[in-house]
């Protein structure tokens, strides 16, 4: 597998947010879309037993599989290996494409509000959904994908001004519809990795 990096923090975004956590985040992405804020391209290969091996080294609940798109490379395996080092196995996947039948928790983060319809998630059920709020596109519900929360997370565009607004938009977004709850980047906040 390409993985860009293993490390060990607190999960910033969703319902896990504050949870320590290991993330493994894996290289690459089928989307390119304007506001990634993450560098994924960068790549070391390694074998499935030392990826469970370098997530093992440290002690915290939950395994986040992220990338990129992790469900380009994720396989069973991997999730059994995890499983095997006492780990709960999330994933934060943009939802166009198929995952493995033993992943814990699926985050959902749909992007074809901002890319279009050839990016539009394929998966019907997740246990949370989490939407990129940018002021400009009306969140939709994916009511067609099953899930257990929404989120509404405001987009960070890298200007702290329209990040202020964006955010003060989000909330307000929740109180009015609240199906949703409002997810900030926690990690952003307390400058962590």
């Amino acid at each position: 597998m390409l993985v860009n990096e293993i490390f060990h923090s607190l999960q910033g975004e969703g319902h896990f947010s504050g949870t320590p956590a290991v993330f493994i985040r894996l290289s690459g992405c089928n989307l390119h879309c304007p506001f990634c804020d993450t560098e994924h391209e960068a790549n070391e290969s390694m074998d499935e037993a030392a990826i469970a091996e370098a997530a093992g080294q440290w002690k915290a609940p939950i395994a986040v599989v992220t990338g990129g798109e992790p469900a380009l490379q994720l396989t069973a395996t991997l999730v059994d290996a995890l499983h095997d080092r006492g780990f709960k196995v999330c994933v934060e996947t943009n939802g166009t494409r198929p995952l493995p039948h033993n992943v814990d928790w699926v985050t959902v983060s749909p992007k074809d509000l901002f890319l279009g319809p050839e990016a539009a998630p394929v998966l019907t059920k997740a246990d949370e959904l989490k939407v990129v709020y940018d002021g400009i596109h009306e969140p939709d519900t994916y009511s067609h994908i099953a899930v257990r929360y929404r989120y509404l997370q405001p987009c960070d565009t890298g200007d702290p001004v329209r990040n202020a607004a964006i955010t003060r938009e989000a909330a307000d977004y929740c109180l009015a519809h609240p199906e949703w709850r409002l997810s900030l980047q926690i990690h952003k906040i307390l400058n962590i990795k």
